[in-house]
């Protein structure tokens, strides 16, 4: 018989994102009438395109992505330069601190001393692309990126002209900070250059779950994916959407902002993925002892989320980019008529978030009283006693207006 230390490491190892099997479900990125949902500026809307005019530098999306395929097309004149930045965090050359994928009318005279890393569709300074498929300017070229974990894919006009992996590639260039990001804003890194960009799609894409092993071990799918059902919700519920197995919360107020099972549990482990799909602001938060109290302040970009546990908003498994790290329980933390081994019990042993952007897997265990988290492989909260939490209650997502998403998120009952 398998333990719930043997289905957490069995869990934890499948966490690496796999290239999915089915295409994913589309969304525009870009409404051709105006920059809603971008960021920037020298860029301007004319007759349904994004230009890059003599002053755009870089025009990033607003969300921050980690697993996707994304289609464009673009037009370029003799000898025009730009770039598509991927995972760029929103500061600084993104060519470094993210990875920028090459735009360039690479045939004009101006680059016959080019490098091979600095032709159309390379990932500069980083590997070269093939060529031979790019239009001559003045024509429409069709691209898809594929970013899936540490692989990157380029097919320029149906031709596959890229194939790389990240991890190899960090290795060969250690100095290469981007390299080592797996997830950031999409971009588009200008140098003044006229370049038009069209029909701009994005289709996110999950971690891998390993379903069938998981399935195995007893687990049962909780979200199915495609939609809410077994989650209470209203037809005004916009602020939470289910799209090619990611359950989204937009960071907005709507009329439903804590989402909760239809279904109530006693003793359960929870397995699911999440990451931070925005950016937050910087505040100052209190940095975290061992023993649960608070010594002074750290300025921290503000992510809050959590796990409510069986319908009680005090049991909350925090999701957040305190200093303390994701897993604590807030209410019990915090409440003072605990005692002290209760409250250094639920305060995290370890940070084990991933940066934000980056999706994580969870795991938690809840049996009578006592709770055990597990995130990233490590386990955070280990038998943690949650005194007068109810017997029986729902599970709640929570949103503390901080945009979020969640996958793969699997449940089974103990006895």
């Amino acid at each position: 018989m398998k333990t719930i230390a043997h289905i957490s490491a069995m869990i934890a190892l499948t966490c690496a994102p796999l290239m999915a099997a089915e295409a994913p479900t589309y969304v525009p990125l870009f409404n051709g009438k105006d920059l809603t949902g971008w960021k920037g500026e020298g860029y301007v809307v004319e007759d349904g395109n994004i230009v890059c005019t003599p002053k755009g530098r870089a025009l990033m999306t607003e969300q921050t992505f980690a697993n996707y395929v994304l289609d464009f097309e673009f037009l370029l004149q003799p000898g025009s330069n730009n770039g598509l930045g991927i995972h760029y965090p929103g500061h600084g050359d993104g060519a470094y601190t993210g990875m920028e994928i090459q735009i360039l009318e690479d045939s004009h005279p101006k680059y016959k001393d080019l490098k091979d890393y600095q032709f159309h569709g390379s990932l500069y300074t980083l590997a070269a692309a093939r060529r031979g498929a790019l239009k001559p300017p003045g024509e429409w070229n069709r691209q898809r990126v594929t970013v899936m974990g540490p692989l990157v894919k380029v097919e320029l006009n149906d031709q596959l002209i890229l194939d790389a992996s990240l991890d190899e590639l960090a290795a060969k260039h250690p100095k290469h900070e981007g390299v080592k990001r797996r997830s950031g804003h999409i971009a588009f890194l200008g140098h003044g250059d006229r370049v038009a960009f069209r029909k701009i799609h994005i289709g996110e894409l999950p971690p891998a779950a390993n379903g069938d092993e998981v399935q195995a071990a007893g687990y049962t799918r909780i979200f199915d994916g495609q939609s809410l059902t077994g989650w209470k919700h209203t037809p005004d519920t916009t602020n939470w959407s289910a799209i090619q197995g990611i359950l989204k919360h937009n960071g907005q107020k709507g009329a439903v902002n804590d989402l909760w099972t239809e279904k109530t549990y006693r003793d359960f482990t929870l397995v699911f993925d999440w990451r931070w799909s925005g950016r937050g602001p910087l505040k100052q938060q209190p940095v975290v002892q061992p023993d649960g109290s608070e010594q002074g302040r750290a300025e921290v970009e503000e992510f809050d989320s959590g796990i409510y546990l069986r319908g009680n908003t005090k049991s909350q498994v925090n999701l957040w980019n305190w200093t303390v790290g994701s897993g604590e329980v807030y209410g019990y933390r915090k409440d003072g008529n605990m005692s002290p081994e209760v409250r250094a019990a639920v305060t995290p042993k370890a940070y084990a978030d991933r940066p934000p952007g980056e999706w994580n897997r969870m795991m938690i265990t809840l049996k009578g009283e006592r709770l055990t988290v597990s995130l990233n492989g490590r386990v955070v909260i280990e038998n943690a006693e949650l005194p007068g939490i109810p017997a029986e209650g729902p599970i709640g997502l929570q949103h503390h207006g901080s945009p979020i998403d969640f996958a793969n998120i699997w449940l089974k009952e103990l006895e």
